[in-house]
């Protein structure tokens, strides 16, 4: 990947330079793509957001970021995985409003990456716990986002969060037991 070329467009964008855009969408596409399916995977069968959409709606948001110091591209595809995120939840809770209610399934966090092992029915739930989360250890949250939601490996997390690979899977063991206990069916 033109991983040079990602971090000099994202910078340049940063520094107001508008036509930076232009050349950045084609170099980032076939991954946002790509984590728009891991998310999507995670998704009822039935869902009405495309990849495409999700992509689209995703690179609208950050373009309109134009105060973040990117650092590099894992940084960027990081705060793409986060925005993917968060669309979803506020596209749930908007089903969940149109539907009062609904059934709520627990999920369970896997050792290897969770993104391909994981069926998530109520993005709702898993959300709910990271904000719960977010109150304890803020960190460990953004660990979450990078390898559940984004598919970024330990070594990419590490690099987008300017945390040490050590750091980055103490983090992952650590919000995953606690993850896991909150989403047991018994909690």
């Amino acid at each position: 990947m033109h991983t040079n070329e990602i971090t000099t467009l994202l910078k340049q964008h940063a520094s107001g330079d508008e036509g930076a855009l232009d050349k950045l969408m084609p170099l980032v596409y076939d991954e946002m793509q790509k984590m728009a399916r891991i998310h999507l995977f995670k998704e009822k069968k039935d869902h009405t957001l495309s990849t495409t959409a999700l992509v689209h709606e995703a690179y609208l948001k950050l373009v309109d970021f134009n105060r973040i110091d990117w650092q590099n591209r894992n940084h960027f595809f990081a705060i793409a995985s986060q925005v993917m995120r968060n669309i979803l939840v506020d596209h749930a809770v908007k089903q969940k409003a149109q539907k009062r209610g609904g059934d709520w399934q627990k999920v369970t966090l896997g050792e290897k990456n969770a993104a391909r092992e994981v069926k998530l029915h109520d993005i709702l739930s898993i959300h709910q716990a990271l904000e719960r989360l977010e109150k304890l250890d803020e960190r460990q949250v953004r660990v979450v986002e990078c390898r559940f939601f984004g598919g970024l490996t330990i070594e990419e997390t590490s690099e987008a969060l300017n945390i040490s690979t050590p750091t980055v899977s103490r983090d992952w063991k650590m919000a995953r037991a606690w993850l896991n206990r909150e989403l047991s069916p018994e909690s």
